[in-house]
């Protein structure tokens, strides 16, 4: 069972109110049961800290606000912004591919001290690859919200400085924090920290975060999950692969997503007749989150304008406005 230490440490935190050191302690002692070959009580504790964490973010008042749980404070403000999302599996449309990796990873977090009691490590260092509006920052969302944690966004406008050595040290408080706090923490546009340390314009301190990340990464323990997303994985460096547990690559919609996607936000209030599979057609080579903008326009108009039903060319109309909008942002980008 949990030491003096931990005992007092538990007391403490909890008539402090300081949720999130309450939650970090009762963790390691879950993890402490589970070293010591105790898997049915670890899990079980893990289970008691996910599903208190989960009802800690609704209040009586408004089952919809959420709380803080973990917000964070001091330099740590400034590098990371808290969400606490409700998304599930079932809102994103994937391919059989991505979807069998997700349930695994997901599976393998709810069973986590069974399989640390094994001396096994569940997947929690992910890498996600794939053009913008794919679905990247939607999976960290899914991913929090179907394990019940927080899911904290580094910000890179805070992360990466000038001065030499201080985004190493931001990163290692980011980390730091992963052990205080478990929850999902995702780099977003994650080539800014990990381009290759060969490239031309390299200045030595890209080399030196770099190097910094990947120590780090390599020696986090916590129980955190550690998520980086890009759209340019052919600039990462080599040795990074290396360090994440799954590596997960997102494609464009193909048709058949395409007509799952419109079908599902838009059938409510199409005409009957509209053919999914002819609006797919034009739609290829938009991202879901155009699909979904392009949609919600749809919607939006039929709002202002009171009407109740719209039709196959209201919403190839806003299909095509999309790709417009698209060309133009990727012509100038």
């Amino acid at each position: 069972m949990a030491n003096a230490d931990q005992l007092k440490a538990l007391l403490q935190s909890h008539l402090e109110g300081d949720d999130s050191r309450f939650y970090s302690v009762a963790m390691q002692v879950a993890a402490h049961e589970a070293k010591r070959g105790h898997g049915k009580l670890a899990e079980e504790l893990r289970s008691l800290v996910d599903q208190a964490k989960a009802r800690r973010t609704i209040t009586p008042a408004s089952p919809s606000k959420t709380v803080p749980i973990s917000k964070p404070r001091g330099e740590l403000a400034n590098l990371l912004s808290v969400s606490y999302p409700k998304s599930r599996l079932g809102d994103m449309v994937l391919n059989n591919e991505l979807s069998q990796q997700l349930e695994r990873i997901i599976r393998e977090q709810r069973h986590a001290a069974e399989i640390l009691s094994h001396g096994l490590s569940p997947r929690r260092k992910l890498l996600l690859v794939g053009p913008p509006g794919t679905g990247k920052t939607m999976t960290a969302s899914v991913l929090a919200g179907e394990l019940g944690l927080p899911m904290f966004q580094v910000r890179l406008d805070g992360l990466i400085t000038k001065f030499m050595g201080e985004t190493a040290a931001k990163l290692r408080q980011i980390f730091e924090l992963t052990h205080q706090t478990r929850g999902v923490y995702f780099f977003d546009e994650f080539d800014a920290i990990g381009s290759q340390r060969g490239l031309a314009n390299d200045v030595g301190e890209v080399r030196r975060i770099l190097n910094s990340f990947l120590q780090m990464i390599e020696q986090d323990d916590s129980h955190s999950l550690i998520i980086g997303a890009t759209n340019h994985p052919d600039i990462l460096d080599n040795a990074l692969f290396r360090r994440f547990d799954d590596l997960l690559h997102y494609e464009l919609p193909d048709e058949v997503h395409i007509a799952s996607v419109l079908k599902s936000r838009l059938s409510r209030m199409a005409v009957k007749n509209t053919s999914w599979k002819r609006l797919a057609t034009k739609a290829l080579g938009l991202s879901y989150a155009e699909l979904t903008r392009a949609a919600d326009e749809v919607l939006k108009t039929a709002l202002i304008e009171r009407s109740e039903k719209v039709s196959e060319k209201n919403i190839y109309q806003a299909l095509d406005e999309r790709r417009k909008l698209s060309n133009r942002l990727n012509k100038n980008s």
